[in-house]
């Protein structure tokens, strides 16, 4: 599977919620609502779980990718991601992929 590269590093591929709507899965969109939701302490609905990638300009997006700073940034400095930023890694980068080890080798690997 081709990757599809965040603004953040992510892989909006492999993602419950650009899976769901990609394949019109409703069993993943509830297990993910329900999982998301005891997560991250927020409430979820299945219907909240559908997504085209953070970098698309299609909707839906996942209500989170509306709001996410980092994807706000790159669209903001017209780069497809981090990698192409004149000032990776920021702050507010750093911070994100101290928890996210699979984004930062993502963001290095289109570096390169």
């Amino acid at each position: 599977m081709e990757k599809k590269i965040a603004a953040c590093g992510l892989d909006c591929a492999v993602c419950p919620s650009y899976l769901a709507f990609l394949n019109n899965d409703q069993e993943l969109r509830e297990k993910t609502a329900t999982t998301w939701s005891r997560d991250y302490g927020n409430e979820f609905q299945p219907e909240d779980i559908n997504c085209t990638g953070c970098t698309s300009s299609d909707v839906p997006l996942f209500a989170y990718c509306y709001k996410c700073e980092i994807r706000n940034c790159c669209r903001e400095k017209q780069v497809a991601n981090c990698a192409f930023c004149d000032e990776y890694q920021c702050e507010r980068l750093a911070s994100f992929l101290e928890n996210a080890p699979e984004a930062r080798q993502n963001l290095l690997q289109l570096r390169r």
